[in-house]
């Protein structure tokens, strides 16, 4: 038998308070509906909970049993929908490595500000997801790096754009440059992301600046440690962002600026039946945007 939590929070009251009239005004309903409840909760139980006096309400054995199992189930419950509530506040945003690089805490912070009460939940996807979990709907939303495969089938907002170095091991001939020419590169074994990432693969090795020359990969990588490993133990080069060398110091590797590649792009996806807090997010990455170019 099922029994509205607002009966049980009647009968906490009548049985703290030991009167209807100072019951029903605690609980803001009147007189007549507040006995008209009680009756309906003794009906559904099959008994008899208060005994009325001269002196007001009085608990019965069986008000009794009742009263001391009711305040544990209705602060059991009220905690259960706090935390319902809170799971429900909370942004899924998928992202690739650094994200929108510095920028992310700002984006973060500006969003909670909006959204009173929310939390962003930062979920890093793999390189062989260039959507950062787009794709397969675990997030309405990401920061990641255009472009990617499938990007028409999505809301797109470029953020800024940032030079693309190169990733070299510390031994390399060429790690004591301060520049690099990409055509100096085009022969050297490369450090790539899986195959099957289309276009965003392509932009990573550089397709379209290689003239027609053939890609030599020399490993294969998923995630910035074993990318980093990879290139430390000389099985090749890598194009990365400028930030990489902020984010992603390492003994071994060194990062160089490359000429004769274009830069790299940062950008906020959505899905396209985004709600109005993927709305907000979005807003909160674009204000940003224009407030850094301005500086």
């Amino acid at each position: 038998m099922d029994v509205d939590t607002r009966l049980l929070r009647y009968f906490a009251a009548i049985a703290e308070e030991g009167n209807l009239t100072r019951a029903a005004q605690r609980l803001f309903v009147s007189q007549p509906a507040l006995t008209k409840q009680l009756k309906h909760l003794e009906s559904h139980l099959g008994v008899r909970l208060f005994t009325r006096s001269s002196t007001g309400m009085t608990l019965t054995s069986a008000g009794h049993a009742l009263a001391a199992r009711v305040p544990p189930v209705l602060v059991a419950w009220d905690e259960a929908v706090a935390e319902t509530k809170a799971a429900s506040l909370v942004l899924r945003v998928g992202f690739l490595s650094s994200a929108a690089n510095e920028a992310t805490q700002d984006i973060v912070a500006a969003f909670r500000e909006r959204r009173q009460g929310w939390r962003v939940d930062m979920r890093q996807a793999p390189w062989s997801d260039p959507t950062a979990g787009l794709a397969t709907a675990e997030v309405p939303v990401a920061l990641l790096r255009l472009p990617f495969p499938g990007q028409e089938s999505f809301g797109v907002r470029s953020l800024f754009r940032e030079p693309r170095w190169v990733a070299l091991p510390s031994t390399h001939p060429l790690a004591g440059r301060d520049e690099i020419a990409f055509a100096e590169l085009v022969d050297e074994p490369v450090v790539a992301a899986p195959g099957g990432t289309g276009v965003w693969r392509d932009h990573w090795l550089a397709v379209s600046e290689r003239d027609g020359r053939e890609v030599r990969v020399g490993a294969v990588t998923e995630q910035p440690d074993e990318f980093l490993s990879a290139i430390a133990h000389g099985y090749g080069i890598a194009l990365v962002p400028a930030s990489t060398a902020r984010f992603y110091a390492r003994p071994g590797v060194v990062y160089r600026p490359v000429t004769g590649v274009s830069p790299s792009e940062v950008g906020v996806a959505w899905q396209p039946d985004a709600d109005e807090a993927v709305t907000d997010f979005v807003r909160c990455c674009l204000a940003l945007a224009r407030t850094d170019a301005e500086a």
